[in-house]
């Protein structure tokens, strides 16, 4: 029989762990328990020294819990590795129903749910919190498969799945969702749990949290649909550059005014898109990249507009309309040449970008 390792994340988590590897031990007897710690300031090792599992301190946990777990994942010797929550909320009786399907290959990915016929949520949910839940499910609908939970941490799979994954990149706490995404199951299974409240500690779940599942959305976009995904977020950093710049061109009547106000806009994603795939971009000056079609595209932005004056007197919204318009195209083909958008997340390179590097 395939051997099974429990990975489970800790932070600040001594309160919770005796109860919590008592109850696994007596559902899963022979399972290996890894608990991956990252930096935690309570008794969290010196609890763990005690119980019967295997800590893993990491000296850097600056990639947060998705990191942690794929650490006990790549240290975990069981053929089948299973992570879920150290904080009690993920029910350990319902080991058995989570694994038993990998172990006995009837499914690829199995998923402990709150949301399908039988699960539950032991806390109170408001308003705020439901939708916040039910958003982040819906931006997740493009590549989970139709799970109905595909934000749960409690999850198993085959350890090999995730040794012969591409490109694995989680950002936050959502790893459940980006081995969903990248190991590619065909057979996926959800069995219903109780999402119980929380017993000692605090919640982890905070809004920097909540900004980062954005930045990890994006690359599993940019994973799943990667042509669709970079033409899509092109033409939304366009369309606010241009909504902004036609409220500077408005106040100063000037191209070369208005149009370094759409470039501080695209800046602003750019930013955002070099923090969170820097990992990915093929060329390594992407800043410098960015400054070069920054100037180029306002060179043809008020060319543009000296040229429409010089031949007649067009209605201001009309030299706004053509200057801009010329500088996105010139935007859009640098693009291309310089790679601004994200085009490591590729499955293979084109043949034409290979040795541009």
């Amino acid at each position: 029989m395939p051997t099974v390792s429990l990975i489970i994340p800790t932070l600040n988590e001594a309160a919770n762990l005796p109860e919590l590897v008592g109850r696994i031990t007596a559902a899963l007897p022979n399972a290996e328990i890894l608990v991956v710690d990252d930096g935690s300031t309570d008794d969290t090792a010196r609890v763990a020294a005690d119980l019967p599992v295997r800590l893993i301190v990491r000296d850097d946990p600056s990639d947060g819990l998705s990191g942690a777990v794929l650490r006990g994942i790549s240290e975990a010797s069981g053929d089948v590795v299973c992570v879920m929550d150290a904080d009690l909320q993920h029910p350990p009786e319902v080991l058995p129903a989570i694994v038993g399907p990998i172990v006995a290959d009837e499914a690829d990915f199995v998923i402990g749910s709150r949301y399908v016929s039988g699960g539950t949520v032991g806390e109170k949910w408001g308003m705020a919190r439901r939708l916040n839940s039910k958003l982040a499910t819906v931006l997740a609908l493009p590549f989970s498969g139709g799970v109905h939970d595909p934000m749960s941490g409690f999850f198993a799979l085959r350890k090999s799945a995730v040794d012969e994954a591409r490109f694995l990149s989680p950002l936050g706490y959502k790893v459940g969702l980006e081995l969903l995404c990248k190991t590619n199951p065909r057979r996926i299974r959800e069995v219903p749990i109780h999402f119980d409240i929380r017993k000692h500690g605090t919640s982890k779940l905070t809004i920097a949290e909540q900004f980062r599942y954005l930045e990890h959305l994006s690359r599993l976009y940019d994973f799943t649909y990667p042509r669709l995904a970079p033409i899509l977020k092109f033409a939304v950093v366009v369309a606010l550059a241009w909504l902004f710049g036609a409220a500077a061109f408005a106040l100063t009547h000037t191209v070369a005014l208005a149009y370094p106000v759409a470039i501080a806009v695209a800046a602003l994603f750019h930013f955002r898109y070099v923090r969170a795939q820097r990992p990915f971009l093929k060329r390594k000056r992407p800043w410098v990249d960015f400054l070069l079609s920054a100037a180029a595209e306002w060179a043809w932005a008020v060319a543009a507009s000296l040229y429409i004056g010089t031949r007649h007197a067009a209605p201001p919204w009309e030299t706004f309309g053509i200057s801009f318009t010329v500088a996105t195209v010139v935007r859009y083909v640098l693009r291309k040449e310089l790679m601004l958008d994200v085009r490591g997340l590729r499955f293979e390179p084109r043949a034409a970008e290979v040795g541009r590097d």
